[in-house]
């Protein structure tokens, strides 16, 4: 069996080849995201380059939603960084801000000039519809990895429900989330690790 015919989860990682690939990439990613690039992001880095498994790319998006900031920007820099530290890191950056930045104040600019016209609002209502369908669905590509956390399934889906009631029916604020839920999370994680370890 050959490594192209693996499944994402096994395949033996690929790695970039320069910063000017990162740069390449992250800037078609950017494209890409209307409503959020999350959905392309995993498809593109785990699925169809290889460069992280499903549980690589998982634990680098939980790291980047704890740093402040726009949570594809902190993982463009931690995939830029874990190949060519901070260049890699500055390049997968630059392409992910770069070109989508030009493209948002031309945008902007001529949505300004459109902003009364119905087919723009029921454009946009459309898209919103498009995203959010985008994001479940990352999301239940990003749940296949944790079926093997130390939390057990039954943690996974009891942390996954409370995080849920926290934020969209408790409108809790995402460090009161993070402090109350997050941190919580990585002790019990910690302690049944530690604990398999010893046995």
């Amino acid at each position: 069996m050959s490594d192209a015919s693996l499944p994402p989860e096994v395949a033996p990682p690929a790695a970039p080849r320069s910063c000017t690939q990162l740069f390449l990439v992250f800037t078609g990613l950017a494209l890409q995201g209307f409503g959020g690039v999350l959905a392309v992001a995993q498809r593109e880095l785990c699925e169809r380059r290889r460069w992280l498994s499903a549980a690589e790319f998982l634990e680098m998006l939980a790291f980047a939603q704890v740093l402040p900031g726009p949570n594809v920007c902190n993982l463009s820099l931690a995939v830029g960084q874990r190949w060519f530290g901070v260049r890699g890191a500055l390049a997968a950056l630059a392409g992910m801000l770069a070109l989508p930045l030009l493209i948002v104040l031309l945008a902007t600019a001529w949505v300004i000039d459109q902003a009364g016209a119905a087919w723009l609002q029921d454009a946009l209502r459309g898209m919103g519809i498009v995203a959010a369908g985008l994001i479940v669905g990352a999301c239940l590509k990003l749940a296949r990895p944790l079926r093997a956390s130390p939390l057990g399934r039954a943690g996974v889906a009891g942390l996954g429900a409370a995080t849920l009631l926290a934020i969209a029916g408790l409108k809790l604020p995402l460090m009161a989330v993070l402090a109350g839920l997050g941190l919580p999370a990585c002790l019990w994680a910690h302690r049944r690790l530690q604990a398999g370890r010893k046995a």
